[in-house]
């Protein structure tokens, strides 16, 4: 472990050094490529670092303790005891920070909610969910940024798909992949029934042209008039694109921008996350056997998590937990809810190890 540690410290140093290297300047790709693999590694490097720091300190610790000064050698032995547990703290920390890393985790991300069975109920859930998102983005400084909707009034969506940018944005919401399901009372059950509604939610790492090769010629491109809910503000210029790639039937479209460039440049960002996905996910299959993970695949078709009203509840299936104040939850405080679905995750990366 130590020796990976030293050969990452070494790679950490290096690239800082080209990072100030003319000719990596004028390279705008190589210097993109290399500002990705440090801020991979910072975190990890500063960890190693510490450690290093705490194995000196260490040491003169336990020459402490072997002096002929009592009261030095008291000293001695608590500081030993203190640093002691601090290292095994630092040990377990790189063994996580060792496991094999998701390239994606620090990328953005697209998220795409669908409104599932349950009718109206079904879509004013999804709008419930992208709130909550919405929230949980602010309340970590990431910034949001609608890209195509298909809404049925009352705040409800049959779909809904944004980009979030930020640092780390994918290593969290990537937990998010998969059907959540709400039991509640409709506003316009009259018998006080609780109904069962589902929807859909799919996170995409967002991706540059660079990771994924499109060939245009395989896509076919409409372009239509965004709809609207009439009078003024309709858009009298058909600027909203839909992109259908032939060879994997992928569809996407982008109608929200006023502008053709813009809603393209959008549809564009999605159809090459869903293509990067798509192949992540064969990759993912062929080399973990077809197996699903313990704490879940992120298989959209997969029911995660159930958020019950009446109860004030909401169950992370994947984890057997479940935590209460509802109005929290969907105010975007979903922290212990991801934290726990990452360790797991984690617990079963380094078993395998």
């Amino acid at each position: 472990m130590f020796e990976r540690l030293r050969d990452i410290l070494a790679r950490f140093e290096e690239i800082t050094r080209l990072l100030s290297d003319p000719a990596v300047l004028s390279d705008a790709k190589q210097l993109q490529e290399l500002g990705r693999e440090r801020a991979a590694l910072e975190d990890m490097v500063a960890v190693y670092r510490r450690y290093l720091e705490v194995e000196a300190a260490l040491s003169d610790a336990r020459a402490m303790a072997s002096e002929s000064d009592a009261e030095m050698r008291e000293l001695g032995r608590e500081e030993e005891s203190r640093l002691d547990g601090e290292r095994l703290e630092l040990e377990e920390q790189l063994k996580i920070a060792l496991l094999p890393r998701d390239p994606a985790d620090e990328r953005n991300v697209i998220v795409e909610i669908r409104a599932g069975t349950g009718g109206e109920e079904a879509a004013l859930f999804a709008g419930d969910l992208f709130k909550m998102y919405q929230r949980y983005a602010e309340r970590q400084r990431w910034q949001t940024e609608i890209i195509d909707t298909a809404e049925v009034g009352n705040g409800g969506y049959r779909e809904i798909v944004f980009e979030v940018h930020g640092k780390g944005a994918y290593s969290r919401l990537k937990f998010e992949s998969g059907v959540h399901r709400v039991q509640r009372v409709p506003e316009t059950e009259a018998q006080g029934r609780i109904h069962t509604s589902t929807a859909t939610v799919a996170v995409l790492p967002e991706v540059d042209e660079v990771d994924v090769d499109i060939n245009w010629n395989d896509v076919r491109i409409d372009i239509f008039h965004s709809g609207g809910a009439g009078g003024q503000n309709v858009n009298k210029v058909a600027t909203a694109i839909r992109m259908t790639h032939m060879p994997t039937g992928i569809v996407v479209q982008c109608q929200d921008e006023r502008s053709q460039g813009k809603n393209r440049a959008k549809a564009e960002a999605v159809l090459r996350a869903r293509i990067y996905e798509l192949e992540r996910a064969k990759a993912a299959a062929l080399q973990a056997g077809n197996r699903k993970a313990q704490v879940g695949s992120g298989d959209r078709s997969e029911k995660i998590r159930t958020y019950n009203f009446p109860q004030d509840r909401v169950t992370d299936h994947r984890v057997n937990l479940t935590l209460h104040s509802m109005p929290r939850i969907l105010d975007g405080e979903i922290d212990n809810l991801i934290d726990a679905v990452a360790v797991a995750e984690q617990a079963e990366a380094l078993a395998a190890v």
